[in-house]
């Protein structure tokens, strides 16, 4: 078969292929983009199969319209599949305006099924689907025109076999019941402010270790400077200022462009394009009255909980993550283990609904002395008991 038959590159060949998937009960989709040199994601390759057909869509094809395969990804009555979803969405609700709905990623259904943390999609299709995958076209520039037949084939076999690594989940989470707890997991992936960052929360993303509200204020000014240039130009954020260069100006805010080129760090940022606009927003943050500076949490993650607690916390998650069969991470992650070690009114997503049920609670009875952990069998067993 050419990739002339299994290629799409116009409207009208869209919109049929579409259509007939309207009326599956479910779809498989994946992407193929590039963002090394971007701020925005590069789609270049949408891979979409049904129960009974695949295709690939070209993006980049000269006068597609993309609207039929979005009118597909708003329909309720289809499920689209896929697997670790979070980049495809993010590029779907850029490029299209709105996020796929309903959504199953068989990577967090993986999780919730027993198959350890964010298990590759190559070693879930060899278990669940019986396949092997060639991986021979990983690194492959998908922006490059024309597509060869061994590219195209490759990457419809990320859609094919996802058909079968979907059913096999759908079916072990009907068995456990633990269907409700994937909805609850794509409530928050289908959620546009799970993908939407606004400036001026960008410095949440940097690793500030500080304690102090003026230099966060700073930070806050520079951040939301470097994420609006990011966007405007896109460019990758790292490309326009990196986050040690940004924490090194929050803590020592610059008046002067000579200022600048007197840190290694921050030199970079001294040139015509960016020097008086970063030396703006650092006295902006300078300016910012004490009662307006960003909140320094009560809890630091550069300083983790009492050791012995959170040590202890770490041992109870791994045995309830072994006799549940779930995965770690999806149950909570350090960052909750470290708030509950200081706070048992941690807003913490360990502490809410089936998390709290399978660990949140017992955390906090070990805490508290009114659970125990103990060797048994002559130390070939671990045991949790209530004291």
């Amino acid at each position: 078969m050419t990739p002339a038959h299994i290629l799409i590159s116009d409207t009208a060949t869209l919109a049929a292929f579409c259509d007939r998937l309207a009326q599956a009960e479910f779809v498989t989709v994946d992407t193929e983009f590039m963002r090394e040199t971007t701020f925005w994601s590069k789609l270049c390759l949408v891979q979409i199969a049904g129960p009974d057909e695949a295709m690939c869509i070209d993006p980049l094809a000269p006068g597609i319209s993309l609207a039929p395969m979005y009118k597909l990804f708003a329909n309720d009555k289809v499920l689209k599949v896929f697997h670790a979803a979070r980049q495809d969405l993010e590029i779907f609700l850029h490029e299209g305006g709105a996020l796929p709905h309903p959504v199953f990623d068989t990577q967090v259904a993986a999780m919730v099924c027993g198959f350890g943390d964010q298990v590759g999609y190559e070693t879930l299709v060899a278990k669940l689907a019986d396949a092997k995958l060639d991986k021979t076209q990983r690194f492959t520039d998908w922006s490059r025109r024309p597509l060869t037949e061994r590219q195209v084939k490759y990457a419809l076999s990320d859609v094919t076999h996802l058909r079968k690594a979907y059913l096999a989940l759908k079916k072990r989470l009907e068995q456990s019941g633990r269907a409700a707890w994937l909805v609850e997991e794509m409530a928050t992936l289908t959620t546009e402010k799970t993908y939407r960052v606004e400036p001026r929360e960008a410095w949440r993303r940097i690793k500030a270790r500080t304690r102090s509200g003026r230099m966060l204020a700073v930070l806050r000014e520079l951040a939301a400077w470097r994420e609006d240039n990011a966007r405007s130009l896109d460019w990758p954020r790292q490309r326009v200022a990196k986050d040690d260069a940004l924490l090194e100006i929050a803590a020592h805010p610059p008046t002067t462009i000579e200022d600048l080129k007197r840190s290694r760090l921050a030199k970079p940022l001294a040139s015509e394009r960016f020097a008086n606009a970063v030396i703006a927003a650092a006295q902006r943050g300078l300016a910012v009255l004490e009662a307006d500076w960003p909140e320094v949490p009560d809890f630091d993650p550069a300083n983790q909980g009492p050791r012995a607690v959170v040590e202890l916390l770490r041992l109870l998650l791994k045995l309830k993550s072994e006799q549940h069969n779930v995965a770690v991470r999806l149950i909570a992650t350090s960052e909750d283990i470290d708030q509950i070690a200081v706070s048992d009114d941690a807003d913490a997503p360990a502490l809410h609904g089936w998390r709290r049920e399978l660990f949140g609670e017992d955390a906090l009875k070990l805490k508290h002395g009114k659970l125990g952990i103990a060797l048994a069998e002559g130390g070939r067993k671990i045991e949790i008991f209530e004291r």
